[in-house]
């Protein structure tokens, strides 16, 4: 079924190599190397070699533990040691290094639970100016390659290659393992990449061989490789459908696979359509520039519930300030504001309001969101603030001069100068007066 000769590269150094079929083993997932294959050139055992390689084009790339691996990387002390980026006592987990994952630490777990399970972890807050300015790097270095980025978040986005051979002389594959060596070398994390031909696949091929990783899931072994795995892994499918898959027959996508497309349309209406394409591998969304991105939003659980309206316009000020980051970094702006809450007793109350033009500024969007949230301060405990922008727009479209009046003007030109020395120096080198403010009611 397969050639002699598969095409194969080496990661480390990026030299093109010819192994034979003596040096392929098969797995039941997919064909691979031995392991003890290494590089004529370099000695590297970091070998990728694929039927496909030279003919697949879509890739998904995530970078490693994000957060905690830039937190590591501007602190060398903590490299060794379980790292856990989050909240305080009653927040979540934003990111875990995979020391900490190694004792079931996992994103969007409760603190508290984390603590318990990794007592011996480093918490450290997020600092989201720092992860965007990051962002913005590796954003700019894939679109380098290719005018096809589709981000998904900060740290994640999905790459379509197809035709850049020319352009950079080099196979997609080769191409996306330079952007890996190069992100390595000059921003100083690591990056897992997924290739495939289509995005499904990609996503899923980027989580089979992380940290530092690089899967390939070929086209025509595709079918196969998902034969065995729950219906869960099919992305959209949540647990409710998991559940309801599953009462009726489908635990795994060979079960979705072997029905008739017109009895899951008959069942599950146009998801059972969804649901037979994804099972057969059949993904026709193009990687899409404009992305998935529908909301950025921040929120936080507090330590302990709060009433007053001056402790928690101290925390929508740096929820607001997180959003501008996010928004500033994808080049978004939004011309809807969101403010959520959630009382002790755990209800929700969501507010929102819309604006003349987009924004992205966190002075705009705290003084949107304050409004509302002057009218829920009656004495109520929350135990949740949450702030967000939707209805995105292009940053170009965001925030002309002459807004509102000369301070917004002001205003404005303050909050860009200062992202300008947080880009350069750091997020924490320079802070607004509400901050200092807040950092002096606290201390």
């Amino acid at each position: 079924m397969y050639s002699a000769q598969w095409p194969a590269f080496c990661r480390q150094c990026l030299s093109i190599i010819r192994p034979y079929a003596d040096s392929i083993t098969c797995t039941d997932d997919f064909l691979q190397l031995r392991d003890d294959f290494h590089c004529p050139a370099c000695g590297s055992t970091r070998i990728l070699s694929h039927p496909e390689l030279d003919r697949l084009a879509i890739a998904h790339m995530d970078c490693d533990a994000f957060y905690a691996a830039i937190e590591k990387r501007d602190d060398p002390s903590l490299r060794d040691k379980p790292l856990i980026v989050g909240g305080e006592t009653r927040g979540v987990v934003s990111t875990a290094c995979y020391i900490a994952r190694k004792s079931g630490v996992r994103s969007a777990m409760p603190m508290f639970q984390a603590r318990k399970l990794c007592p011996q972890a480093v918490v450290i807050k997020p600092r989201m100016a720092v992860y965007a300015g990051v962002a913005r790097q590796i954003r700019q270095m894939m679109l380098a390659l290719t005018p096809l980025v589709e981000p998904l978040s900060l740290d994640e986005a999905y790459l379509d290659l197809s035709g850049t051979e020319r352009v950079h002389g080099m196979s997609p594959a080769r191409t996306m393992a330079k952007l890996a060596l190069d992100i390595e070398r000059e921003i100083g994390i690591t990056v897992s990449i997924g290739l495939s031909g289509n995005k499904f696949l990609a996503k899923l091929a980027s989580e089979l061989d992380k940290p530092r990783g690089f899967a390939v899931i070929g086209m025509a072994e595709a079918k196969s490789f998902l034969r065995d795995k729950p219906v869960g892994m099919i992305r959209g499918a949540g647990k409710v459908l998991q559940a309801r898959l599953e009462r009726d027959g489908f635990p795994t996508i060979g079960a979705l696979q072997d029905a008739d497309p017109r009895d899951l349309a008959g069942r599950y209406g146009a998801t059972g359509l969804w649901l037979s394409r994804m099972a057969n591998a059949q993904d026709s969304r193009p990687v899409d520039p404009e992305g998935e991105i529908k909301t950025i939003s921040s929120e936080t659980t507090f330590d302990t519930d709060l009433s007053r309206l001056a402790d928690l316009e101290a925390v929508l000020w740096r929820q607001a300030e997180r959003v501008s980051a996010r928004a500033k970094a994808k080049s978004l702006a939004g011309r809807t504001v969101v403010l959520k809450l959630k009382t002790a007793s755990f209800k929700l109350r969501t507010r929102s309001a819309s604006l003349d033009v987009p924004t992205q500024l966190a002075d705009r969007i705290f003084r949107v969101a304050r409004t509302a949230l002057t009218r829920e301060a009656d004495g109520t405990k929350f135990r949740l603030l949450g702030v967000g922008i939707s209805n995105l727009a292009p940053a170009a479209e965001a925030d002309p001069v002459h807004l509102i009046d000369t301070g917004s003007d002001k205003r404005a030109a303050a909050e860009r100068a200062m992202d300008r020395i947080r880009e350069k120096f750091g997020g924490e080198a320079v802070g607004t007066g509400r901050s200092l403010r807040t950092q002096k009611r606290r201390g």
